[in-house]
């Protein structure tokens, strides 16, 4: 099948950060404002040396004024300096594509989408590289939103089948569906949808820590935020304030051996980190989860670690807080592959299926692997 990617560069473009203060803003100095609705980037001292820097514009003049005042209407802008980002792979396969849609097989490791330290190496930068990259400025910016956009995520460390749609139309449509089964209601019918029901299936291989007995189990805890320390927004977990999930996990193979358990997993909600919060809730973390342990629950016992990146260490070429390179114990290791997507195709309406082939430690027997 036919791949593509580009090399990434060794710094990235840095971030704009734009914010424009509404008619009811009273006048404040612009490190105030900063140093305020900021204060976790940086302390006082670091935002002093962004506006003198010149990282800081106002209504598109750069200011390096550090008594400069800002009011109603103004639009701020914050340059993020470059910097080079951990290393990510740049290639994707192609599983299927056509006027409509395109799916890539994603390897793990890779970001699909910009958030925290990956803002230029992610699927979405390459997808733009690729259908962007002979066209001139003008002809892209009319062809923007051709771009494929990936409608739902995999996790980091997830590798598989990723869909992107290529129009806002099959967008919408897609979104409708996924929605359709974020939205479900927990019940003690474990009836399965057909792919006519449901539109869009979708199958996992993972593999667990221990044995498991049961050859078939359904799994429906509620998934939502809790606390953690280091991350601002928190973590993902099985909670029961959360949001009903609901995942179906058919034993595959046992290896009692190495202790360890080969299931296909299908999931009936979207949540964040769902299959590993479900299967570590279940007694059987994924084998190589540094994160989530038995019970659903984020690992805690590396939490020294953080105390120091909480104490105010600077960053002397940024200004910033220096942040640690994985706030949480990882998002990389275990062993999680999207192989299989089944749905009604939103425009044709006729059935597909989209497979990934499984790296090897995911094969069944005479299974033809990557």
């Amino acid at each position: 099948m036919e791949s593509f990617g580009v090399p990434w560069p060794p710094l990235n473009e840095g971030i704009l950060y734009r914010d424009d203060l509404p008619a009811t803003f009273p006048t404040s100095s612009l490190l105030d404002f900063y140093c305020t609705k900021y204060k976790h980037s940086a302390p006082r001292e670091g935002w002093q040396q962004r506006i003198l820097n010149g990282q800081i514009m106002v209504d598109g003049e750069v200011v390096e004024k550090l008594d400069r005042y800002v009011r109603a209407g103004n639009q701020l802008t914050y340059h993020r300096l470059p910097w080079t980002e951990p290393p990510a792979p740049w290639m994707l396969e192609i599983l299927y594509e056509d006027d409509h849609l395109l799916a890539v097989n994603k390897p793990s490791g890779f970001q699909v989408l910009p958030g925290g330290l990956y803002q230029q190496r992610t699927v979405l930068t390459q997808l733009m590289w690729r259908y962007t990259s002979a066209a001139d400025t003008q002809t892209q910016m009319q062809t923007r939103s051709c771009v494929p956009s990936p409608v739902h995520r995999l996790g980091r460390g997830t590798s598989g089948v990723l869909l992107c749609a290529k129009t806002k139309v099959v967008k919408s449509k897609l979104s409708v569906e996924l929605a359709k089964g974020a939205s479900l209601q927990v019940s003690n019918q474990f009836d399965i949808c057909s792919v006519a029901e449901k539109h869009i299936v979708k199958i996992y291989r993972a593999l667990v820590v221990g044995i498991i007995d049961i050859d078939e189990t359904f799994i429906e805890e509620p998934i939502g935020m809790i606390s953690y320390p280091g991350v601002l927004k928190g973590l993902y977990a099985a909670t029961p304030e959360g949001k009903p999930s609901r995942s179906k996990v058919v034993v595959l193979q046992r290896d009692l051996k190495n202790n360890c358990t080969l299931v296909q997993v299908e999931i009936f909600s979207g949540r964040p980190h769902q299959i590993r919060i479900h299967l570590a809730f279940l007694g059987y973390p994924l084998k190589g989860d540094p994160l989530y342990i038995s019970g659903g629950k984020p690992d805690t016992s590396h939490m020294a670690l953080l105390e120091d990146f909480q104490q105010g260490i600077i960053n002397q070429d940024d200004g910033g807080y220096l942040k640690p390179i994985n706030p949480v114990p990882g998002e990389c290791g275990y062993h999680l592959h999207a192989h299989k997507l089944m749905f009604i195709h939103p425009i044709t309406e006729k059935p597909l299926q989209i497979v990934a082939r499984c790296p090897s430690t995911l094969c069944m027997p005479g299974e033809e692997c990557n």
